[in-house]
């Protein structure tokens, strides 16, 4: 028997494709990155597919790559040669949802926004909300940390993480966290297997905290200025003013003009910048007034306040079609450093004059609250991945983040497009750590080989 004939055997045959035009459209994200020849794709519907896989995998040492719904930026779910494919997206049952413990049991298929949708029945609301919130899956958010526009305030995915139920490599089945707020026996593998990019096992289901939806609707700003300079000055004022906005991401001229060729928002010829500020506080009202003031008193050209659910959900609306207009203009090599959020106006400066200095076209949007900036390299769609000079663009945009205390990733994670830069942040001695902790719990290497570290 083969091996693929024992794969099969071991789960049903409609769970296993190998026809190379069905497999194919599995093995990549939303990268340009080439992937590999997956052998065969797995549609798993348990955890006991998932324990099957690993379990064969490990005997025939053939690598796995897990994947949710394809949305990630940085090529972690890109397949590699011979791999299997192990699909995610239809384990999509939230197990249990507890409004008394503000928590849920979710599987990993799970869409972001349909776990937010059904908590808010119940007057609770699931924090985390990346852009992709509408198609990523709650497993895809886990393995890479994602953020999201409420991140600000709420913080990324692993904060809203309490336990994990993940089969490792061998198929053995673990438990980590717990279903309580506090709890700190032992080492934190929760925090560990969140991020781990598919490296360290597969998680089947994630316990997760909820939050009090806001009481009242949030009362959200939208405000323009000339210079990129002007608004990221007024984020730092919000910031240092103790408004907590619930939200506050910034769009560049490049991006807004890319929007406004697509939808036609409006975009006054004077605006290079915009900032989008929201407060879900219970005097929101009063917070979103004060963070207009300070727009105003930091440059700002025009300032508009919501006054309906309608206007609210339009600003919002302008941020999540950022992506969607950048990736009119060409291929994009998305990237997402994160800096202290003082050094934000000088790492934005120094984002335009590398975008000047290399002749390449740079659309940047940003969590701007939290630092982190997401410079979009756009080239030609003809070409199969980056020219020269986006390359050296980017490594040089890297570079400035690092030295001024940021991270070369803040919520995208490091795939595959990162690797060449992680020993920079790193160092020699937290890479050997890197690769001593995937050697425990990934002995044969069949993990997502060659992502993440």
């Amino acid at each position: 028997m083969t091996a693929i004939a024992e794969l099969v055997a071991a789960l049903a045959p409609e769970k296993v494709l190998t026809d190379p035009d069905v497999t194919d459209t599995y093995s990549r994200d939303q990268t340009f990155v080439e992937p590999g020849r997956p052998l065969a794709v797995v549609l798993a519907h348990s955890r006991d597919d998932v324990v099957a896989v690993m379990r064969w995998a490990t005997a025939h040492r053939v690598p796995v790559v897990p994947r949710g719904a394809g949305t990630g930026l940085a090529g972690g779910a890109t397949a590699v040669e011979g791999c299997v494919v192990l699909a995610l997206h239809k384990m999509a049952a939230v197990r249990e949802l507890s409004p008394d413990d503000e928590i849920a049991v979710v599987e990993p298929g799970v869409i972001t926004a349909d776990l937010d949708r059904a908590a808010r029945e119940h007057g609770l609301m699931y924090a985390p909300d990346p852009s992709s919130y509408e198609i990523s899956t709650i497993g895809g958010n886990l393995a890479t940390n994602a953020g999201g526009l409420r991140c600000v305030k709420y913080g990324v995915t692993r904060d809203s993480a309490l336990g994990l139920e993940v089969v490792l490599a061998d198929g053995r089945v673990i438990d980590t966290g717990r279903r309580t707020v506090k709890g700190v026996t032992g080492y934190d593998l929760t925090g560990l297997f969140v991020g781990s990019e598919g490296t360290l096992g597969v998680i089947t289901a994630a316990t997760v905290r909820l939050r009090r939806a806001p009481s009242v609707s949030p009362a959200t700003i939208g405000a323009e200025f000339a210079s990129l300079r002007d608004a990221a000055a007024a984020v730092s004022a919000i910031i240092a003013a103790g408004c907590q906005p619930s939200l506050l991401e910034m769009l560049d001229r490049t991006t807004l003009k890319a929007i406004d060729d697509w939808r036609n928002i409006g975009l006054a010829d004077s605006t290079r910048a915009m900032l989008i500020a929201q407060s879900d506080a219970a005097d929101g009202a009063a917070v979103s007034a004060r963070m207009a003031e300070l727009c105003t008193a930091n440059g700002a050209s025009f300032v508009a306040v919501s006054s309906s659910a309608r206007e609210t959900e339009e600003l919002i609306g302008i941020r999540r079609m950022a992506y969607r207009a950048q990736e009119r203009l060409g291929k994009c090599l998305v990237e997402d450093v994160c800096v202290p959020r003082s050094a934000l106006p000088y790492m934005i400066e120094k984002i335009e004059a590398i975008a000047a200095g290399h002749g390449v076209l740079i659309s940047t949007v940003a969590h701007a609250g939290d630092g982190n900036l997401h410079p979009v390299f756009i080239f030609d769609r003809a070409l199969a991945e980056p020219p020269a000079a986006v390359w050296t663009a980017a490594d040089e945009v890297f570079r400035e983040a690092l030295g001024m205390g940021g991270t070369l990733t803040g919520e995208h994670g490091v795939g595959l497009l990162k690797r060449r830069w992680l020993s920079l942040e790193t160092g020699p001695v937290t890479e050997e750590l890197h690769h001593g902790i995937k050697q425990v719990f990934d002995p044969l290497g069949i993990l997502n080989p060659g992502k993440a570290i």
